[in-house]
């Protein structure tokens, strides 16, 4: 049996190990830390904007597992915050164990605290396996790197405001390791709008026991709750340093918007504790370990692999990226969309077929050939690509794709014979 090596265990690496399970390899699964999910851990938002509209779409490709998993841990569905309409708001406390449940009952081999360090070549351009900070040798026929672009340490700080201690736990677990780079590729670098590079997360979380009463029940019972900032500690200029462009909007700088994914999740990328406990409701206000959201949280994009529309990294023919790893994505519903597509053209590489290329008529296809053209270029640095809002979401709505009819994205798939592809065994 062919066997593919995942690398990196978030919601891209799960999908992409779960699209190459089903399509009929023998597939482990390399996490660096204790758990899976990365930073959708820390997350939670699905299905806003135009995410309802890929996620039917996935489901309609055979992709429906992941969703099913974050419908039924919803602690809120139908929620609208400011620029997001019909959110759904996961329990960032259940969602882990159900998607190592799920993988591990098709058979993946998850290997957690296992950090990839190196790769072995072998002399024809092909990684023939990758090296763990152990020494373990993990053999492969194809690989796909979904480690994300953070890390190591030194870029926090270098890029931000320091180490943060951020969910992805660099001094307990070690820093992520780029593989591509490892097989002697260079990366790209995304920036912001001052030249500098990487960007800040762009939220935080509280636990939600420490906020008043008031502020709870809101939370418990409509999903968001947006309290106003004094005028004087509006920062508008800090809008500039999110990650999430879809949040870069005033109402961001001049309220303090959280959303209840069983912590209080803070949509900025930091605010200083002694300022947060000066707001009412905030004056016993904790920052939920690991993220030290009064400084600063991780710097992304510093690290993304240049690929085809297929998923494929240029110039390595085995090996597959996603997520982060795969462009300026921001999102759940991105990370997985890429990394199914990575997994199951995986599949599709060693079987020697024709790789599989979405179509620009539907939103996942449109966003993975949009962004890639766009990295090219120099504006398409600075830009970040998500169905939730900004750049393509607008994109989305003028080309058409957005939707939030499923029977209307089920005729869309249908119409390029692609439903249920991801269900197909091609090996």
């Amino acid at each position: 049996m062919y066997k593919i090596v995942v690398i990196g265990g978030g919601w891209s690496g799960c999908a992409a190990a779960l699209a190459a399970k089903k399509a009929g390899a023998d597939v482990t699964l390399l996490e660096k830390t204790d758990m899976l999910l990365g930073l959708g851990n820390v997350g939670g938002i699905m299905r806003n904007n135009g995410r309802f509209t890929a996620a039917e779409e996935n489901i309609a490709l055979g992709a429906d597992e992941l969703f099913a998993i974050t419908d039924k841990c919803a602690r809120h569905v139908n929620v609208d915050f400011p620029g997001h309409s019909h959110a759904s708001l996961y329990d960032v406390l259940k969602v882990e164990p159900e998607v190592t449940r799920l993988l591990k009952e098709v058979g993946i081999d998850i290997r957690t605290i296992s950090r990839a360090v190196d790769v072995n070549m072998d002399g024809t351009g092909l990684i023939k396996s990758v090296v763990l900070s152990d020494g373990t040798i993990i053999e492969g026929d194809a690989f796909i790197e979904t480690t994300g672009s953070t890390g190591p340490m030194g870029n926090c700080l270098t890029y931000g405001n320091g180490c943060c201690m951020c969910v992805l736990r660099c001094p307990s677990f070690g820093p992520r390791v780029s593989i591509t780079q490892k097989a002697g590729k260079v990366d790209i670098m995304g920036q912001r709008k001052d030249g500098a590079f990487g960007a800040f997360s762009g939220a935080g979380k509280l636990v939600k026991e420490s906020l008043s009463e008031e502020i709870q029940r809101e939370l418990n019972e409509k999903g968001v709750a947006v309290i106003p900032l004094p005028p004087q500690e509006v920062a508008k200029d800090k809008l500039d340093l999110k990650v999430c462009q879809q949040y870069a909007l005033d109402q961001y700088a001049e309220n303090i918007i959280l959303l209840d994914t069983g912590y209080a999740k803070i949509m900025t990328p930091f605010i200083p504790l002694e300022k947060l406990r000066s707001i009412p409701g905030f004056e016993n206000a904790r920052y939920h370990d690991p993220y030290a959201g009064g400084k600063g949280n991780s710097i992304r994009y510093l690290s993304v692999a240049e690929r085809d529309d297929h998923m494929r990294v240029t110039g390595i023919d085995n090996l597959f990226c996603g997520g982060e790893k795969s462009g300026l994505f921001i999102g759940h519903t991105e990370a997985i969309s890429t990394g199914t597509l990575a997994g199951y053209n995986a599949a599709r590489y060693l079987k020697g077929m024709r790789l599989l290329e979405l179509p620009n008529q539907i939103a996942i296809g449109d966003l993975i050939s949009f962004a890639n053209r766009m990295i090219k270029t120099k504006d398409g640095l600075l830009t970040r690509y998500t169905f939730a809002g900004a750049t393509y979401f607008e994109r989305m709505k003028e080309k058409g794709l957005y939707t939030t009819d499923p029977e209307t994205v089920r005729n869309r798939i249908k119409k390029y014979d692609l439903d249920n592809i991801y269900k197909e065994k091609v090996l």
